[in-house]
């Protein structure tokens, strides 16, 4: 069996994350602990309470889902099998970040230190350049970049995710989003817009790049101890250097997970676990494996789906 782990992002949060880990293990409560006190505002609450509106805004969500995604990978490295550890990890868009603590390229501290950077900063040129993002699903990334490449109006549109085969997101103005897809809408996408208060993964969000990567300069990063695959590259990184310019630049380039999990399945991983809130990357996952292909996907985000999900691989490694 080859294990990788996965890590959502935002998009993914619900009032309760991480709550009852927290209630029933130590170890939980001293992520959180360790979390809240990095954070200028009422972290463990947030993620408990809500409400959601405050739970959303970038500089709150970005370390909210991080600490959830924390929690449970803490809770589940405590009950994995010996000799069942991780070949990958990976994290969609800000997932990525609890990849890079998993694999303990930063301590929880600094992963949370960076986070909460990071959307201050994705939040602050999401306020100076006001835009969004549609789901663009029944067409291929090649269509989506035919229509983009086609678009000479006003504004900035750009394809922000590759998440499956026939699932892009766009990212950008208002009316260069409803230029395009209506574009698109005529070749016979369905276009959804995303609840989202910033242009993510888009020149919209450029201007974070530079100031980021500034202030993780003062961040120690050590090589990673399991191999992390990048949103950026779609590949291994083990140079601590090139890492670093790749988490800045991940805020304004594409998330490219359809090759990100592609190439975990040709190296013969069987077995995905998301790791945190929800079960959006175990969803896409029936989109990306090819036909004949057989993968197990799991996902846990309490303790009962963990017990399940230890079951389950209990099960197939007997």
């Amino acid at each position: 069996m080859k294990i990788a782990v996965l890590f959502p992002g935002q998009g993914s949060q619900y009032i309760g994350m991480a709550k009852e880990f927290v209630e029933q293990e130590n170890s939980c409560k001293e992520i959180m602990d360790t979390a809240a006190s990095v954070c200028d505002f009422p972290l463990q609450q947030l993620c408990f309470e809500g409400p959601m509106e405050e739970l959303t805004r970038a500089v709150h969500l970005q370390p909210a889902i991080t600490v959830t995604n924390l929690i449970c990978y803490a809770a589940l490295a405590a009950k994995l099998p010996e000799g069942l550890k991780p070949v990958y990890f990976a994290g969609h868009s800000l997932g990525e970040y609890s990849a890079l603590c998993a694999a303990e390229v930063i301590s929880v501290a600094d992963t949370m230190k960076l986070v909460a950077k990071r959307g201050a900063l994705m939040e602050r040129e999401g306020n100076k350049h006001p835009g969004g993002m549609r789901a663009i699903l029944g067409v291929d990334i090649a269509a989506v970049e035919a229509a983009i490449n086609a678009y000479n109006g006003e504004g900035v549109v750009t394809a922000a995710n590759h998440n499956c085969p026939e699932q892009i997101v766009i990212s950008g103005t208002m009316d260069a989003l409803d230029a395009v897809g209506a574009e698109l809408e005529k070749d016979g996408a369905k276009v959804i817009p995303l609840n989202v208060a910033v242009a993510n993964h888009s020149p919209l969000v450029a201007d974070a790049v530079p100031d980021f990567s500034t202030f993780m300069q003062s961040v120690t990063f050590n090589e990673p101890q399991s191999p992390v695959i990048f949103n950026v590259s779609a590949d291994v990184e083990t140079d601590v250097k090139v890492i670093k310019e790749m988490m800045a630049k991940q805020i304004a380039s594409r998330v490219r997970w359809y090759e990100i999990i592609s190439k975990m399945i040709e190296d013969g991983v069987d077995t995905f676990i998301e790791v945190g809130p929800k079960t959006v990357l175990k969803g896409m996952m029936k989109k990306i494996v090819p036909k004949g292909v057989k993968v197990t996907a799991l996902q846990f985000d309490t303790p009962d789906t963990l017990e399940k999900c230890l079951e389950k691989i209990g099960e197939m490694s007997a």
